[in-house]
């Protein structure tokens, strides 16, 4: 019996560790990554040029991430980040942090010394750390090193599944410099399978969550991000009709619940009007939501009634209130709930209707604000919503102006909201926009950022003329971190380190080729509107000085 043996071509003779990588990335369905090249990683990016995947560069890495989280948010699938060892990978932490935060499935990809110089930190590599993974393994889901060629392909396949798995969440796989580089001496990957983790509900903890709201005489639902992240809002609305349940919706879950719906409680979770409509439920449905510190009215919150609470996030069920725990994805619950409960009995006589109740808490929480004099900010919130087209998403980074939004902003869609109230870091509007738009080149995205934040990510404009992302990029210039002076004023009677020094912005975003203006209260709905129906990206500058509403008072 003879064998014959086949010579490998040109191309198939230079494949390298850097190949598997991408060969695996394509394999699991991927189109898209975001990174930043760098010393140790070149095996991978030169790569990227024998392959069909589409790269986004970025000119930070903790924006590259931003991107990512952003990219995997909006197509609720997996986003793979690559970047380089030491400063390059712990650039990304804090990206990372809100991607866990906020369940994004970025698969953060990042390369590592060469494999005699891994674990040591002794041997005097560029860039080389003592345990790099041990820098993500607080942070991400899981951490994966592939040692060898042979072993990229299960390790890109094993991250991608913990990613992907419910809870979705970021990953970090590392890969030393000379595997990345090597000659791979294994066939061409051509398929991946995996089985990301099903978290279904346990049928006796339906059955019993089902009875208690269907014998429920006031029941409210709490949709959080979960639900937006599961991709719920279907079984969500039919759910909440089903039982008349007033919804309400955390910061995380703006989109979840149709906003003008008669049902709808809106966002006013940092209002003690809504905070006690929530605790006077019998019965409480909490979806997707750990009833955190913002969810929870920075825990003033003491439910009266039964909670029954749906979550994913094993770490978060019942650890703030004692409930009817199922640990479960929200859509798989909820559409097990919708076929369980039964035709609820009226309230008593005397009891107002579901709708009429919604209708009176949202007047008070209306006159509760208007007697606050900030008129200013429900005029700039309006002027947003009036100039971003339906079915446009926004990107909202930590500034007054988003504060202001996870309350009272309407998104008409859902999915169609993207902040970083997860994690709470600063920088995230505009690289979570080139994310977005990456994902889908077609519709207009608004990005978001006070001054201070802005100044976080103001390389990322090369980025958006680079690609000519239709990202149009709101700066609220007040002159400082605002948020922080409000609180330190509140708290100290006066701010210490809040003031800045900032650039010209219109001249700075225009000296990367990005057209901008300048523009006032009064014309940022048309200046506003304007930039997003423009091709390409263009930024829009608003000096303005804002306030937030006070949060928690009857009184008020």
């Amino acid at each position: 019996m003879s064998t014959s043996t086949t010579e490998p071509g040109p191309e198939q003779a230079k494949r390298t560790g850097g190949d598997l990588v991408v060969e695996s990335l394509t394999a699991l369905g991927a189109d898209t990554v975001f990174g930043l090249p760098g010393q140790h990683a070149l095996g991978v990016f030169d790569a990227l040029r024998r392959s069909a995947l589409r790269y986004i560069g970025l000119r930070v890495e903790n924006n590259a991430g931003f991107a990512a989280d952003a990219y995997a948010r909006a197509t609720h699938g997996v986003a793979p980040l690559l970047v380089s060892t030491g400063p390059g990978a712990l650039m990304t932490l804090a990206a990372l942090q809100e991607a866990a935060a906020g369940s994004a499935a970025v698969l953060a990809i990042g390369s590592q010394v060469p494999l005699a110089g891994m674990g040591g930190g002794r041997h005097g590599y560029l860039h080389e750390l003592t345990d790099q993974s041990a820098s993500f393994r607080g942070v991400v889901k899981s951490v994966h090193t592939a040692r060898t060629a042979s072993q990229i392909p299960s390790a890109v396949a094993a991250a991608w599944e913990s990613a992907l798995g419910t809870p979705h969440g970021p990953v970090w796989l590392e890969i030393p410099q000379d595997v990345l580089l090597a000659a791979a001496d294994v066939p061409p990957v051509a398929e991946l399978r995996i089985t990301p983790r099903e978290l279904l509900p346990r049928p006796e903890l339906i059955a019993a969550a089902a009875g208690r709201l269907t014998e429920a005489r006031r029941p409210v639902i709490l949709a959080g991000g979960g639900v937006v992240r599961a991709g719920a809002e279907a079984e969500l609305l039919a759910l909440a009709e089903r039982l008349r349940a007033p919804v309400a919706t955390t910061f995380g879950g703006k989109g979840a619940f149709p906003w003008e719906h008669p049902l709808s409680l809106q966002s006013w979770l940092e209002d003690r009007h809504t905070t006690a409509f929530l605790e006077d439920a019998d019965t409480l449905l909490v979806v997707g939501s750990g009833l955190g510190e913002l969810s929870s009215n920075y825990h003033t919150f003491r439910p009266r009634g039964r909670v029954i609470q749906i979550e994913a996030d094993l770490g978060k069920l019942e650890s703030n209130h004692a409930a009817l725990g199922l640990h479960a994805d929200a859509r798989a619950a909820l559409a097990a709930l919708v076929e369980e409960v039964g035709e609820r009995e009226p309230a008593g006589a005397n009891a107002p209707a579901p709708e009429a109740a919604v209708s009176a808490l949202l007047a008070r929480v209306r006159d509760r604000i208007a007697g606050q004099q900030l008129g200013l900010e429900q005029q700039l919130l309006a002027s947003v919503r009036e100039a971003l087209p339906d079915g446009a998403v926004s990107c909202w980074d930590m500034t007054i102006l988003a504060y202001w939004a996870w309350s009272a902003f309407d998104p008409r869609g859902t999915n169609a909201l993207h902040s970083a109230q997860g994690a709470g870091g600063l920088g995230y509007g505009l690289p979570a926009a080139l994310g977005v738009a990456a994902a889908d080149p077609a519709r207009p995205v608004l990005a978001v950022s006070g001054d201070g934040g802005a100044m976080y990510s103001l390389a990322e404009l090369a980025t958006a003329r680079q690609y000519d992302a239709p990202v149009t990029w709101l700066i609220v210039d007040d002159g400082g971190y605002g948020i922080l002076r409000e609180y330190m004023t509140g708290a100290f009677g006066a701010a210490t380190a809040t003031e800045l020094t900032r650039p010209d912005f219109v001249a700075l975003a225009e000296s990367f080729g990005v057209p901008a203006v300048r523009t006032s209260p009064e014309h940022l709905r048309t200046d506003l509107a304007a930039a997003l129906a423009a091709p390409g990206p263009s930024v829009v500058v608003l000096p303005a000085r804002l306030r937030m509403f006070a949060p928690t008072h009857l009184d008020a």
